[in-house]
């Protein structure tokens, strides 16, 4: 299908790339559909990559894996919590956190306390709100992540 976005112009998007979120993501509870866009060349190396909606062509949130930044990223969830991602298993599970990148990027931060969780076979996902508060919502990785440029 071709979507034309906001921020990458018209692009096309097969339909086994799109994820449901049956319950919508926190904040928007009506965008339910979902694919996650990256630079190709680089795979899965992409690291920020964007979960555009495919119904609302003007939202595309910044997102990446929590262990870039974050290695020990190790959330406990119960299970019931996962239902509306299928049958989620260590093969198939692929956890993303909101990037957020404000005007003065040395205050990048991402949102270590609502990851998204993808069953990346079944192409179903589910935003949580971890409850224990072991993660901050505004985790800084500016540093993090120049570093990692740099090669330190």
């Amino acid at each position: 299908m071709k979507v034309n976005t906001k921020i990458f112009g018209e692009i096309e998007i097969s339909e086994d790339k799109v994820i449901t979120f049956q319950d919508g993501i926190i904040g928007f509870p009506d965008l339910k559909r979902f694919a996650l866009l990256h630079d190709e060349e680089r795979g899965d190396r992409a690291g920020i990559r964007f979960l555009q909606s495919l119904e609302e062509p003007g939202f595309a949130m910044p997102v990446m894996n929590p262990l870039d930044v974050k290695p020990d990223y190790d959330p406990v969830v119960d299970d019931e919590l996962l239902d509306a991602a299928g049958n989620v298993t260590s093969d198939n599970l692929l956890v993303l956190v909101t990037v957020s990148i404000p005007g003065d990027l040395t205050r990048m931060s991402v949102n270590l306390q609502g990851p998204f969780i993808i069953n990346i076979e079944e192409h179903k996902g589910c935003q949580l709100i971890l409850e224990n508060g072991s993660y901050p919502v505004r985790f800084p990785v500016y540093d993090i992540l120049q570093a990692r440029k740099e090669g330190v």
